[in-house]
């Protein structure tokens, strides 16, 4: 149980965040008309994009850090705690629909586990052992990256996964909204997105929120890029889990071939719905498994297996 110079202590700690800051102009922010607040929180948001700016040579070193770790056969572990787990819970949930990647390939973990996503449980972001045996249950290693998420930059839960992770030899990343964060400290790749104090005192899922949305939004699509998971800006690993990824399917086929509906329907039916795969067949002129064996020497890079394709012809 925490003492009340813990607690002091720690006032102290969150009086000195940027994203904690009071905000005296606001003060009367509610008994302002709705369409001035909201015109008020639409300025809020429209800086957010320039603090992530201010912010690409840390974000592209540490996406290019984890593409390499990722083409090994590692993982990419989102840990944050509060709505920074719930942010990073979201992006790896997307990744597999997305970029057909495995479940484990990109996994979200927060504070306190899955009943966390929907409700507040107790103590679990200040232990920085949950998050060393939350990754142990993972058996986090030296490929695997690991990415603390941290709007102050000093959550345990956080701070905790990163030193962990590394002590295993995996790559760190650390993204916080507050400048020389113990979070940035503690990883071997900093971010720091510094947006300000926001609207409503300390409420950091406004723009620290907007901010780590769209870092964890490059971190992922971009790694699925340089791991060949597009061709050009086509998600060719898009998995058709429904009618409308069915039918977004057959337009990336379309749109990477220019090939009639007969063509498409075609090679998407010897290929099993693989929309690489069916580019390939069409493109290189190949059957399915010569397909799949120019992709899985590639890697799964298209662009790589075309020009292997062309240079056997």
């Amino acid at each position: 149980m925490s003492s009340s110079a813990d607690h002091v202590q720690l006032r102290a700690q969150l009086d000195s965040l940027t994203t904690e800051a009071f905000r005296s102009e606001l003060a009367d922010i509610d008994q302002l008309p709705t369409r001035e607040i909201a015109e008020i929180m639409n300025g809020e948001d429209a800086a957010v994009p320039g603090a992530v700016a201010a912010g690409l040579p840390q974000i592209a070193a540490a996406i290019d850090a984890a593409a390499e770790r990722m083409a090994r056969g590692g993982r990419l572990i989102y840990a944050g705690a509060g709505t920074a787990g719930r942010l990073g819970v979201l992006d790896a949930s997307e990744c597999p629909p997305t970029f057909n990647t495995a479940p484990h390939e990109v996994v979200g973990l927060i504070a306190g586990g899955p009943p966390a996503l929907v409700t507040s449980v107790e103590g679990a972001e200040d232990s920085a052992e949950l998050a060393a045996d939350d990754l142990e249950a993972l058996g986090v290693a030296e490929a695997d990256t690991v990415v603390g998420i941290s709007a102050s930059g000093r959550t345990p839960y956080a701070i905790g996964a990163v030193e962990h992770a590394r002590a295993r030899g995996a790559l760190t990343v650390g993204l916080s909204c507050n400048a020389g964060s113990a979070l940035a400290a503690a990883a071997d790749h900093g971010i720091e997105i510094v947006v300000g104090p926001e609207l409503l005192t300390g409420s950091t899922r406004l723009k620290a929120g907007t901010a780590q949305k769209l870092v964890l939004n490059m971190i992922s699509t971009i790694t699925m890029i340089r791991l060949g998971k597009t061709y050009g800006n086509l998600m060719v690993d898009v998995r058709a889990s429904n009618e409308k990824l069915r039918a977004r399917s057959r337009r990336i086929v379309a749109l990477a071939t220019g090939a009639s509906d007969a063509e498409i329907e075609a090679a998407l039916a010897a290929t099993d719905g693989e929309v690489k795969h069916a580019i390939l067949v069409i493109l290189a002129a190949v059957d399915a498994p010569t397909a799949a064996g120019l992709l899985d020497a590639s890697r799964g890079h298209l662009r790589a297996a075309l020009e292997a394709a062309r240079k056997g012809d």
